[in-house]
C-alpha cells in the first residue's frame, strides 16, 4: 500500500508531465489530472471560469457544524521554460533523481497542489466533526500576472468566502505573513516632433522621458516605520518610444512601479509621480501635458503573530519540531489581492527548492513529510474553531 505522501509525489509528476505554462500552454490537460484524481478520490471540484476559459479547479469539503471556511490555494500553471538547451534534463520530465522531484512546476506550485489534494482527502474522512470548511483553489492562471484562478473564486457567488487563505509557495524556513503592495502605472510623455538634423534644439520625448526618470528616481521615500519592516520602493520598469535615428520622437512610454507600505500607500505614491510629472511640465514645456494612466493598486499588509491563519501555521510548525520564522515579503503576490477584499493570508512555507522560475527546478522530497504534517495539523486546528 502506497503512503500518503508517496500518492502525492505520483500527483505532482503526473503534473509536470502536462506543460502548463502561463499565457502559453493549454490548461486543460493539467486540469484534468487534477479532477481524474479528485473524482478517484470523491471529492467535490468544480471548474472555474473567466470570460470562458478555465482559471481553476475548486475543492469544496464542508463540515458538519458552522464554522468559518479555510482555503488553500496553489497554482498549477507555471512560469516558462526560459532557455531549454540551458536545462540538464527536459523541463517536463517529472522524474525523481537522489531525492528531488524535476521538472518545471515541481517547486512552484504543483508539489503544493499535489500536497492540497490529499489533505482536501484527509479533511473528507474527519468532516462531520469538524466546523466550517476547507475549499482548495488549484489556480490555472497565476504566472500570467492576471491572478484569474483567485479572482474567479472571489467573484462566484456560489463559493464560501473564506475567513483566511494559506497559500503553497515553496520554502521551509519561514512564513510569509506580509508583504508590500504596488501601484504601477503607464505615463505618456509628449513633445514637438521634427527633424533630427534640424537647427531646432526643442527636447524629444525620449529627453523629457529621460529627465522625467531622474525626478522619479530621485524623490525621496520615507524609510521603514513602525511595525513594518520594509521601506516604499520607486522603480522605473520599461521606456518606449523614437522610430529611428533621424527623427526627434513626439511621444514615449514610461512604466513605473511603486511597492507601498500602510506608511506610503497608493495615494502617496500616486501624488508623488503626479508631482514629479507637474515639474517636468513646467521646466521643460511640451505642446500636450504628460498623460499619467494608473494601471494597477494593491495595499500593503501584514499578519501579526497571533493572527489566524498564520498563527496556526506557525504554532503547528513549533509543534511538528521547526524553528520557522514569519516575514513580510518585498514582492507582492496573491496576498495583496486577497488583503484587498479583507481576507488574510500566509504565502509560503513548503520544501527546499532549487531553480525555481530558472532552470533545472526541482522540489527536495525529504521535506515533504513534515510539511504535510504542518498543513495537516494547521487545516484541523483551524477546522476545530
Amino acid at each position: 500500500m502506497r503512503t500518503a505522501d508517496a500518492e502525492v509525489v505520483d500527483l505532482a509528476q503526473e503534473l509536470i508531465r502536462r506543460p502548463s505554462r502561463g499565457g502559453i500552454d493549454d490548461y486543460g490537460p493539467v486540469l484534468g489530472v487534477l479532477e481524474d484524481w479528485l473524482r478517484a478520490h470523491d471529492l467535490p471540484f468544480r471548474r472555474l471560469h473567466d470570460d470562458g476559459r478555465p482559471v481553476a479547479v475548486l475543492v469544496e469539503v464542508a463540515g458538519g457544524r458552522p464554522g468559518p471556511w479555510w482555503t488553500l490555494d496553489a497554482c498549477v500553471d507555471t512560469a516558462p521554460y526560459g532557455d531549454e538547451s540551458a536545462w540538464s534534463f527536459p523541463p517536463d520530465r517529472g522524474d525523481v533523481v537522489d531525492g528531488w522531484l524535476r521538472g518545471r512546476g515541481a517547486a512552484d506550485s504543483k508539489l503544493a497542489a499535489a500536497l492540497f489534494c490529499r489533505i482536501a482527502a484527509e479533511v473528507r474522512e474527519r468532516a462531520d466533526g469538524l466546523r466550517g470548511g476547507l475549499a482548495v483553489l488549484l489556480d490555472a492562471d497565476e504566472h500570467t500576472g492576471r491572478f484569474g484562478g483567485a479572482r474567479a473564486y472571489l467573484a462566484d457567488p456560489a463559493a464560501q468566502r473564506p475567513a483566511g487563505v494559506l497559500i503553497g509557495y515553496p520554502g521551509p524556513e519561514e512564513v510569509v505573513v506580509g508583504g508590500r503592495g504596488l501601484w504601477r502605472a503607464t505615463i505618456a510623455v509628449h513633445a514637438d516632433t521634427g527633424h533630427s538634423g534640424s537647427r531646432r534644439t526643442t527636447p524629444g520625448a525620449v529627453s523629457r522621458a529621460a529627465r522625467l526618470v531622474r525626478l522619479l528616481e530621485e524623490a525621496e521615500l520615507p524609510g521603514a516605520e513602525g511595525g513594518f519592516p520594509l521601506p516604499p520602493k520607486l522603480t522605473v520598469t520599461f521606456c518606449h518610444g523614437g522610430e529611428g535615428f533621424s527623427v526627434v520622437p513626439g511621444s514615449c512610454e514610461l512604466g513605473v512601479d511603486v511597492r507601498t507600505t500602510p506608511g506610503f500607500d497608493a495615494g502617496a505614491a500616486e501624488a508623488l509621480v503626479r508631482r514629479a510629472v507637474a515639474e517636468l511640465d513646467a521646466s521643460v514645456p511640451a505642446p500636450r501635458p504628460t498623460a499619467i494612466t494608473p494601471v494597477a493598486a494593491w495595499p500593503s499588509y501584514r499578519l501579526g503573530a497571533d493572527e489566524q491563519p498564520a498563527a496556526a501555521l506557525l504554532d503547528a510548525a513549533a509543534r511538528e519540531g521547526l524553528a520557522v520564522r514569519a516575514r513580510t515579503a518585498g514582492p507582492s503576490n496573491i496576498g495583496n489581492l486577497l488583503a484587498s477584499e479583507g481576507i488574510p493570508a500566509t504565502a509560503g512555507f513548503g520544501v527546499r527548492y532549487e531553480g525555481l522560475h530558472g532552470v533545472d527546478e526541482r522540489a527536495r522530497l525529504a521535506d515533504l513529510p513534515v510539511v504535510h504534517a504542518v498543513y495537516r495539523r494547521a487545516v484541523l486546528d483551524l477546522l476545530k474553531g
